[in-house]
């Protein structure tokens, strides 16, 4: 079994890879969707990742994408099956839309006569995916018994039909996807063990929109050219205030929550101008009182601000004043990378080894 995370020595390949979007098919409406409806490999995390889902998509392995609601999960797995040579059709399915008492039916089939009102036979979603991949979102709030069930498909490559007796045999590669620790859950007695690790080959992390800063204006663009053809207008733009508080905001929602935000802000906005007023944050997230009043972007230079900060400092009784700002960049910086050691150094312009002194000296390196 191969389990397949990032290294922080993989943090070289971003500055080699393009940037990216991925989008789900457009239907004629503009309702909020219920899913992320799309997906921008831009930020140093996000291209990582793009390069994982490259490396594991040609095999056959059963993949889990593991992330929070709307941040792009099934856009993940439908990129998954697009490279991954398989011809038959992508099948996405959720597992805590149906009712526990029909899921069996839905995903392996009945015959004719199987339960009440079953009055013809009906192929189940594994078969409607044959040649090709089924999605199974949610994976967490499968019911017990039924995940037996599922773990037999998936060793034996066979489904049977509820009412038949008959096993028919499938070809289809599995992408399973949670927001919930299925660890957790296999702990507490919710998720049966065997199935974790059958299904749990290849693991993708999908983190939260405020993870990955970097996606958050592609994403804005994008959204705004969609709903401005969906809604008639003309090119919308944003304010600078309105930016700096749509970079600033938590994103609770993730990408799900960032376009009901642009979709209303163009439905209420003049003047084809998106002002910080137009935002409608969700009360959520822990910032967006911070987003809506702290809405004016620096002005001043920062190095400047640096050195009045420098100046109150040396004016202070604190001590020692020259390890408290050597530990102050390190750490801030150190943060600002996502705790990845080789961004941080090449932002600080040092090398590795010189960075890795300074977090062991300062206590900032993980057990």
């Amino acid at each position: 079994m191969t389990n397949l995370k990032l290294r922080d020595e993989e943090a070289v390949f971003p500055t080699q890879y393009e940037s990216k979007l991925l989008t789900l098919p457009l239907g004629g409406g503009t309702a909020p969707t219920i899913r992320a409806k799309a997906l921008v490999f831009n930020d140093p995390l996000s291209k990582r990742i793009l390069r994982q889902i490259e490396l594991v998509s040609p095999s056959n392995a059963t993949v889990m994408i593991i992330g929070e609601t709307g941040t792009g999960k099934e856009l993940v797995a439908r990129h998954i099956h697009s490279l991954s040579g398989r011809e038959g059709p992508f099948v996405a399915i959720n597992c805590g839309a149906f009712n526990e008492n029909f899921i069996e039916a839905e995903l392996f089939g009945h015959e004719a006569g199987a339960f009440t009102g079953a009055q013809q036979a009906r192929a189940g979603w594994f078969e409607a995916a044959n040649g090709g991949t089924l999605f199974l979102d949610e994976i967490g709030d499968m019911p017990l018994p039924l995940q037996v069930k599922l773990l037999r498909v998936l060793q034996e490559r066979q489904v049977v039909r509820l009412g038949s007796r008959k096993a028919i045999n499938v070809d289809v590669r599995l992408i399973a996807a949670t927001n919930v620790d299925l660890e957790r859950a296999v702990v507490a007695g919710h998720f049966r063990r065997d199935l974790f690790y059958r299904l749990n080959v290849a693991s993708i992390n999908l983190p939260n929109l405020n993870a990955r800063p970097g996606d958050i204006l592609p994403l804005v663009n994008y959204f705004i050219d969609l709903y401005c053809r969906k809604l008639g207008q003309g090119k919308a733009t944003l304010s600078q205030e309105a930016l700096y508080a749509l970079e600033s905001y938590e994103w609770p929602g993730n990408i799900r929550e960032l376009e009901n935000v642009i979709h209303y802000a163009l439905i209420v906005c003049r003047n084809q101008t998106i002002e910080v007023d137009d935002l409608r944050f969700s009360s959520l997230g822990r910032e967006a009182s911070h987003a809506l009043h702290a809405v004016s972007p620096p002005t001043t230079d920062p190095v400047s601000d640096l050195q009045a900060a420098f100046r109150r400092l040396l004016d202070s009784d604190h001590e020692p004043v020259f390890e408290t700002m050597e530990r102050l960049l390190v750490n801030t910086a150190y943060d600002h990378a996502g705790r990845n050691q080789v961004r941080t150094a090449k932002r600080l312009g040092i090398s590795r080894n010189i960075l890795r002194a300074q977090l062991k000296r300062f206590d900032l390196l993980p057990d």
